[in-house]
């Protein structure tokens, strides 16, 4: 696939599965904690600290900043799957769900196991696991949303 379609792919995907989990996050957030920007705000803590994780209310500093900060992250993970999209030999709309759940499953266990706990997502600390299946779950169906409606099928 050349760069610029491969680029605007990944970029699309990223974006609709940012907003799908970040979405999720909010829904979530207010379920387990009572206000939906305290998931949403989590993801700053790269940034802010500590006070971040804590933050409960929207505001410009941790709410902008927390969802710039998941959208980088959704941008990541959605160019790995772009990357396994272009290399799928007859790509179809099955294996587009299959490969948005794989790719979702990696992202979680890097988020959730593998990266300092500086540069994990925040919001584990303030979601149940539950939600957290739910954000996830809601990444994934963003992924795979984007490479459906871009006509996944079979190469001749």
């Amino acid at each position: 696939m050349p760069l610029r379609p491969f680029l605007s792919f990944a970029l699309c995907a990223g974006t609709v599965a940012a907003a799908v989990s970040e979405w999720t996050l909010a829904r979530r957030g207010r379920r387990d904690t009572g206000r939906a920007a305290a998931a949403i705000n989590a993801p700053s803590h790269w940034l802010w600290g500590e006070e971040a994780i804590r933050r409960d209310g929207l505001d410009l500093r941790h709410t902008a900043v927390g969802t710039a900060v998941h959208w980088a992250s959704a941008l990541l993970w959605s160019t790995a799957f772009a990357v396994l999209r272009a290399r799928r030999r007859a790509p179809g709309p099955g294996n587009a769900i299959i490969d948005a759940a794989a790719v979702a499953a990696v992202a979680a266990w890097v988020d959730l196991r593998v990266v300092p706990c500086r540069f994990t997502p925040g919001f584990e600390r303030r979601l149940s696991g539950k939600s957290l299946l739910l954000v996830y779950a809601g990444f994934a169906a963003g992924l795979a949303a984007a490479e459906l409606a871009r006509g996944a099928r079979p190469r001749p």
